[in-house]
C-alpha cells in the first residue's frame, strides 16, 4: 500500500516513537510533506529512511503547515505498526 499511495509525510527521527505510541504528529516532528496536500486527506506516515510507519490524516494543507508555530498539530494519528503489540491482548 505504502508504495502506492498519492500523499505522504516523513517524520523525523525525534517524532518517530512518539508517533509509534499512538501520538499525533507536531509541525515540529514533520521532515518532508507531499506538495499540495489537502486539509483532511489521509496520508501515509514514512520515517526519513522511508521505512513505512502508519496512517494519518492532515490536520492542516501544506500550505497551512509552513505558518503553523512549532507546537501545532499537523497530522492525526490513525493507525500504526505499534498497534498490534500494543492491543495484543486485547484482540482476541
Amino acid at each position: 500500500l505504502a508504495k502506492y499511495a498519492k500523499f505522504k509525510v516523513w517524520v523525523k527521527p525525534s517524532t518517530e516513537m512518539a508517533f509509534l505510541y499512538g501520538n499525533h504528529i507536531p509541525k515540529s516532528g514533520l521532515g518532508r510533506v507531499t506538495e499540495g496536500t489537502p486539509q483532511y486527506q489521509g496520508v501515509v506516515i514514512f520515517s526519513m529512511s522511508d521505512v513505512p510507519l502508519g496512517f494519518g490524516t492532515m490536520a492542516r494543507s501544506t500550505s497551512e503547515c509552513r505558518k503553523l508555530e512549532p507546537t501545532a498539530i499537523a497530522v492525526f494519528h490513525q493507525a500504526d505498526i505499534g498497534e498490534y503489540l500494543r492491543n495484543e491482548d486485547t484482540l482476541f
